[in-house]
């Protein structure tokens, strides 16, 4: 209509309707139902007023900052729309009626909130035994969870740009997360530039020194054909192999070889399926992040408590999203990753040693 010289007047009225903040306050919280709220906020009224009251204690503290004196419910409802779409602030702003900064100010408190109150109480690990249960009833053993890296996509930044230039060719900052059986985070690593090899990135981490030193999960041992094997996590061929560290065969694979990589990447893509549900409900990662780089990691790990709270409590997660992701996701593959090929006397016996328990455990079905 704009083209024609004129615009429609029904539509202005609509517009500005809809982007007032009568919207959210007379529409949103007093008329929409629950599949509205699951459409537009990736989870149910009920899910959104236990986050706000969870971050509360720390929303509550920072009410002075913001010029526009918003409700915690507001703030955390900005937020989430920004950090679910791949929408500018401007449009943002303009849906919830308030101004372009007040966006930015309410992602970040939101996120440190986050951050800050829940993320050692929900990404953590868990009771051990029923994630090992929950592999097993998969098809491995004795394990603790599943390991990979993702690459998010930024803006290049101004200092030691380069170093986030991944094999792919774009600026990324990389996500290292281990999941438990139902693909929840149970623990993250989030920060290293793009360029940075996953082995390095897990080499440098808490996580690797854990296990290393065999205190991040209890002692339970089981035996496998005449060789004690640890609780082990399981990763693709970027990783080294280790005792407490499982990967798949590469080069000429036989039959029992290959039972066994089937048998591993059975329960490893519950890592690639989080990772795939985390960029579904959480679009925001799935294009250039315009944030500074202190603030892209506290964003990143916000997704990843979000994303538990959504897996915990059940919510839908729709068809129409992985479609959308798929489409964002599109525009920035995620690299390939050269394969380690090193490995330790122990971890090799306990890999050929689930070989050949695999293939017993095939022959006896």
């Amino acid at each position: 209509m704009v083209a024609m010289g004129h615009v429609d007047p029904v539509e202005r009225r609509f517009w500005a309707r809809e982007t007032s903040t009568d919207w959210w306050d007379c529409i949103v919280l007093q008329v929409w139902d629950e599949s509205q709220w699951l459409r537009n906020f990736w989870m149910r009224k009920g899910t959104f007023l236990e986050l706000c009251e969870l971050l509360s204690p720390a929303l509550k503290r920072q009410d002075t900052r913001m010029r526009a004196a918003l409700t915690i419910q507001k703030r955390v409802a900005i937020a989430l729309w920004k950090l679910a779409t791949p929408d500018s602030y401007w449009s943002v702003a303009n849906q919830f009626g308030v101004g372009k900064s007040t966006v930015g100010v309410a992602v970040m408190q939101v996120a440190h909130a986050i951050v800050d109150l829940l993320l050692s109480k929900v990404v953590t690990l868990g009771d051990v035994q029923v994630i090992i249960d929950g592999f097993a009833a998969m098809g491995f053993p004795n394990c603790g969870g599943a390991i990979d890296g993702t690459h998010i996509p930024i803006l290049g930044p101004e200092h030691q740009g380069s170093q986030y230039i991944n094999r792919k060719g774009y600026f990324s900052m990389v996500l290292q997360a281990l999941v438990d059986h139902k693909g929840r985070f149970t623990n993250i690593n989030v920060g290293w530039p793009g360029k940075v090899h996953d082995a390095r990135v897990f080499k440098n981490s808490g996580l690797f020194r854990r296990l290393q030193q065999g205190v991040y999960f209890p002692d339970r041992k089981i035996t496998v054909g005449d060789v004690e094997m640890p609780t082990v996590i399981l990763g693709d061929p970027a990783y080294p192999l280790m005792p407490w560290l499982m990967k798949p065969y590469t080069g000429a694979l036989d039959t029992e070889k290959e039972l066994f990589n089937y048998r591993l990447s059975k329960c490893r893509m519950v890592v690639e399926c989080a990772f795939g549900r985390l960029k579904g409900r959480w679009r925001s990662l799935l294009t250039r992040s315009d944030l500074s780089p202190k603030n892209i990691p506290i964003v990143i790990a916000a997704c990843c408590v979000l994303h538990n709270l959504c897996e915990s409590k059940g919510e839908t997660f729709m068809v129409g999203w992985e479609v959308e992701a798929n489409r964002l996701a599109a525009d920035y593959a995620q690299p390939d990753t050269r394969a380690i090929r090193r490995s330790q006397r122990d971890a090799l016996r306990i890999r050929e040693a689930l070989k050949a328990s695999f293939q017993t455990d095939q022959g006896n079905q």
